[in-house]
Formats: C-alpha cells, structure tokens, sequence
C-alpha cells in the first residue's frame, strides 16, 4: 500500500539533489552519535510511529505557527511523489520546546525545486544573473565537504582504504586533513557523495565505534580556489623580484593583494588561499632557497598549514614577519616551528591577548623557536639550551643489577621457576607464586599501529594504559584482584616462549619484608592468529618473602609491545634449555664424568653444561672454545650459573 501525494503526477521520487542531500546530512546525524547500534532499541516499535498516529499537541501546536502560504504551501510541497507508508515517519524530527528561543524565521522557509529538469538546468540557477554567477554556483554544487566526527583519532591509510572498501564509486578524496578531532576532505560531485553517505555507519573500529560520515555541500577547496594562470604566475614573479632586496636576502609580501603591478593587470593574490602560498612558495624554492628574511604581514593569514613546507623552500630563513593577520591560536605556530628563526614578528593578531602576561608569550613562542633573540622588536634574554649539533645516540643497555650474589641467586631461581611455568600449556601452577591479595595488570603502547599479522590485538581490551584511558571505574575494572582472578587472567592470554637470553633484571628496591624488580625481555606466541610473532615485554614484580627461599607476588605490572627488528635479530639465536628435573638419567658413565667435569671447569650447572656437550656432539675440546667465545660475547644468561 502506498500514499500519493498531490504532486504525484510530477513522477515518482528521484534521487535528492545536492542542497537537499546536504540538508538531510545536517538533521540526521549527529557528530557525537557515533555508537554501534545507531538510534533506538532494535525489535522494539517506537511509540507513536504508523500510518495511524494522532498528532501530537506540540505538533498541532508548532504547524499551527506556520499556516502562512509560503510554510503551508512548502509543508504541501515537502510530499514529492510516491513515498512508502513505511517511510512516511522515518525521518528526523526536531523536539517542540514551547518555551526556548523562537526559531529563525528563515529555517522555515523551503524551497521548492523541480525534479524533472536535467543536471545542467538545475545548477544554472534563477534568472537575474550573469554567466560567472551561474558557472561559480555550479561549481559550489558541485563540491562536498566530508567529515567523519572523531576522525583524528583513525590513520589516514586505513580510514580511506576502509571507506573505499565498502563505497560504491572510486573516489579521490582531495585536501584530506584533521580539523581538531574532525578528518575531512573534498570530493566533486553528486554522486560520489551519495555513494559516501550511504557508506556512513557500515565501518565498525577496533573500539567498537561506528564510523560516522557526513556530507555538506561546499565551496571548492582552499588549493583549488583563485587558481593562477601561467600568465598570472610570471607577472607574480616580476612582482616579487622587485620586492626582494639581494643585500639582506630579504622578500617583503606586505600587503601583497594589493600591491599596484598586480591591481593594474587584475590579478588577484591572496595569501590564506593555499594555491596562492604554494606559488609563492615554489618561487622562492627555484629563484631564492638563499632567503634569510621573508615579511607576510598585513596579509589577513588565519592559519599557517599553507607553510609547512616553508623550512624545505628556505632552510636558511632566521627571519619571519607575521604581524597584523588573522593568527588565533597558538597551535599555529607548530605548523612552522622546523624553521631555526631567530627574530619573529607576531603583534596584531588575535593569538598575542590569550596570554595572561608577556613571560608566558615569550615562554610559549620560544618553546616552538629555541633559537629565537628577538620577539616582535624586542631583545629576548639568551636561550638556555645544549645545542648539540652532531646527530647521537643513546648508551647503550648495561646488563642486569642485583644489588648481592644471594640476591641474585634468590630471583634467578624465582624466574626460572615462573617463567618454565609461565610458558607451558597450563599456567593453573602460578597460583603458588601470588599471595592472596595480589592484584595484575596488562598495558600496551598508546595509539599502536602495526601491520595485522603482529596487531596487539589480542592484549587490547585489558589494557590498562593511564594515557588512553580516563575513566576512573574502568582504571579499577581492568585490575585483576586477587590471586584467582591473577592466575585466570593470565591463563587467558596468548601462549608463549620466552627467550631467558635476552633477560635483563634490575632489583630497584630491597627492605628485608619486600623486594622490587623489573625484567625485560622478548617473547614470541606460539599459537593463535599472531603464531610466531616476537614481543617484548617489561614487568615489574614486587614480592615478599614466603618461607625460607621464596618469593611470594603482591603486585604484578606487566607491559608489552611489538619488538624490535634489532630484537627480533637478536632474539632465540642460543634456544633455552629444556627444563627437567634430573639432566643425566640415560648418560652413559662416561658422558656423566665428561658432564661433571665440564660443569666444575665452567662454572654452569649440570643442566646447561650439558646442553653445552650436547650441541657439539660430547666433543669435550670444542665444547670448553664454544663456551669461552659465548662467555666472552656476554651471551650465556644467568640462569646457566645458578646451582
């Protein structure tokens, strides 16, 4: 069954133009509603919906405002051609506040279109105006802005490659950029945007979000508006060159929108359109990368990202005059803070009052300019500062600190027996390593992003990472209490194989009823989707003691990441041994006093000592040179020489 309109005989609904497709992105969906599910309870009917509904006193109430012709007439009009039963009540609807502020009268104007008319007709426009009017309305039409709320948060490669997946249509996002926690870019035409919107919500990630689009017709992009001629480009460059000053290697843009040789030949250059800056960047960087000293005031610039580049065009440049634009923010400034100036010039814009006082300004700019000894005019005291101009590098990792022997004794042998434990196939044994008040928790890097195979996927919902996470009930969900909820939680976590090598232990703190330290080493998985993939992971015990020998875990704190490739090089090249209670039970008496005596002359247990002759076939001589290069290599761990 179907409703018919009394515009019927128009033909049935086409496709919603531009101006009505941006109006339908702006009420029907919200930046902030970007959950899985969208509205609504699925399965259960909405109260009121329905071919038989009795309007409702606000209802009566708010149409009763608007029986003028042109709103009661715009209200007929809305109803072009069939439309389903089913979809009669599906659209947005505003809540009636009968005592808010009275709405614009201009929002319930509408404006009627005929849908019959071909593309071309339609975006001519009315009449009254003159081909550039209609052709620069065509080509606003003709253009889409598209956002995606929260988008910063999402890689460009995968955001674009995942819409692309599920759109309809090729597209070619142009201006792609992130607007504080927007992403947006640009497309051309009708179509591509229908294909986009209909794409909106079809993207889950890896939160569980729904990835929103929305679609808003626009003005052509920034790079594509007030584009230069070739014939405009050379009398830009004639115009410069008369503004350069080769004795001071100085460019002076003041003002340069209205300078007379540009007004005479009705060119117009304006700076915050980002065409024009790549101009003139490009001329600077193939007539003047010497530059030292460029002057962009008077130039109404209220953002910066046009400059970016400016540090590769003229690296030498100690000298930036911004004053007297439209510069708000601080944040601005990042956009160029590559450049080593060392004299800046930013009164007139908006950014100077945000400041409380002129300490803090000078604070703020020299933070992004370390360099800088003149700030708008005035002489900044010297900047205290290492300027280090050679690249260097970090010292490298020194090996594990125990504080004693007896100490190091204590927590080799803990390790040895957690981690042979840790590593099996059932982790139920570590509850005798937790006291009963034990409390554990899981942390990855903050904004991961890692090829899919060696994802952290897998660690992901119990991690714990203060930075990302600021919920105070969820900071004390994701705390495993208690030694049950410890051992079950780790037993949920991916099976391992962790390289004893590669240990590096540092006790950080010792009283005689608790001991701290932190381990580091690498790890790979040895079964689930990431089968194979190396980690590595830093934890951090403290314990206390439990008999005579032990210890006994209250706090478990552990961190894991992807490793390195220079980990990964270095990880499981000397395989760790077998643990096994009794190393000798089907030697021959002779392999026995072989392994007695090699374990006496090296210093390593039984155990390793015989893996040792072992590996070179019971060849005792070459056993003892093998042994002496590892030993002097620093790569025989700990655990070898605990007895």
């Amino acid at each position: 069954m179907r409703v018919t309109s009394r515009r019927a005989a128009a033909g049935p609904r086409s496709v919603p133009g531009a101006a009505a497709m941006a109006e339908e992105a702006k009420g029907g969906y919200s930046e902030h509603d970007d959950r899985v599910g969208g509205r609504g309870f699925p399965g259960r009917r909405k109260k009121g919906r329905g071919p038989f509904r009795g309007k409702m006193y606000s209802e009566v109430n708010h149409r009763s405002r608007n029986r003028g012709g042109s709103g009661l007439r715009a209200r007929l009009d809305e109803d072009d051609g069939d439309v389903p039963m089913s979809e009669a009540h599906d659209g947005p609807r505003n809540r009636y506040l009968p005592y808010g502020p009275r709405p614009n009268r201009t929002a319930n104007i509408h404006i009627t279109v005929r849908r019959d008319l071909p593309a071309p007709e339609r975006s001519s426009g009315g009449g009254g105006g003159g081909g550039g009017g209609r052709s620069q309305d065509a080509s606003r039409r003709n253009w889409f802005k598209i956002t995606i709320p929260y988008g910063k948060k999402y890689d460009k490669t995968w955001l674009l490659s995942s819409i692309q997946n599920l759109c309809s249509v090729p597209f070619t996002p142009v201006e792609f950029h992130y607007d504080h926690n927007r992403a947006q870019f640009y497309v051309e035409d009708a179509t591509t945007a229908s294909a986009l919107k209909q794409v909106s919500r079809k993207i889950t990630d890896r939160d569980n979000y729904k990835v929103v689009i929305i679609i808003n017709s626009s003005a052509p992009p920034q790079s594509l508006q007030n584009e230069l001629k070739p014939e405009e480009i050379e009398q830009l460059k004639l115009c410069m060159s008369k503004r350069y000053d080769g004795s001071q290697r100085a460019l002076d843009l003041k003002s340069l929108r209205v300078d007379p040789d540009l007004v005479s030949q009705s060119i117009d250059v304006v700076l915050n359109q980002r065409s024009c800056m790549l101009v003139v960047l490009r001329i600077i960087e193939e007539n003047i990368p010497e530059l030292q000293s460029l002057n962009l005031s008077s130039n109404k610039l209220y953002r910066l990202d046009d400059l970016a580049e400016l540090a590769q065009k003229a690296a030498g440049l100690k000298i930036l005059d911004l004053s007297r634009n439209e510069l708000k923010s601080e944040r601005d400034l990042d956009k160029v803070k590559g450049l080593k100036l060392e004299e800046l010039w930013l009164d007139g814009n908006p950014l100077c009052d945000a400041f409380r006082d002129q300490a803090t300004y000078v604070s703020s700019v020299r933070e992004r300019f370390p360099k800088l000894l003149r700030l708008d005019g005035h002489e900044l005291p010297p900047p205290i500062a290492f300027d280090v101009e050679a690249p260097t590098t970090l010292p490298p990792c020194k090996g594990s600190y125990f504080g004693s022997d007896d100490l190091k004794a204590l927590v080799l042998r803990f390790l040895q027996q957690y981690y042979s434990i840790y590593d099996s196939s059932d982790r139920q044994g570590l509850l005798d390593a937790y006291h009963d008040g034990a409390c554990c928790s899981l942390s990855i890097p903050f904004g991961h992003q890692n090829p899919p195979r060696n994802s952290l996927n897998e660690y992901f919902k119990d991690s714990r990472n203060v930075r990302k996470l600021k919920d105070p009930t969820m900071r004390f969900k994701l705390l495993k209490h208690t030694r049950l909820n410890v051992v079950a939680f780790l037993n949920e976590l991916p099976k391992t194989q962790h390289d004893v090598n590669s240990f590096v232990v540092d006790v950080c703190a010792q009283t005689n009823t608790l001991l701290c330290f932190a381990v580091h080493g690498i790890f790979k998985e040895v079964d689930g989707k990431s089968r194979d993939s190396v980690r590595a992971f830093t934890r951090m015990f403290i314990a206390v003691p439990a008999g005579n020998t032990g210890l006994c875990i209250v706090n478990d704190e552990l961190f894991v990441r992807n490793a390195t490739t220079e980990e990964i090089r270095k990880a499981f090249v000397m395989p760790a041994p077998t643990p096994s209670s009794s190393p000798v039970p089907t030697l021959s008496a002779e392999q026995q006093e072989m392994l007695a005596a090699f374990s006496m002359q090296s210093g390593m247990n039984l155990e390793w000592s015989q893996k040792c002759l072992q590996d070179n076939d019971w060849d005792y001589g070459r056993a003892g040179q093998v042994f002496t290069q590892l030993k002097l290599e620093g790569k025989i761990p700990e655990v070898a020489f605990l007895k």
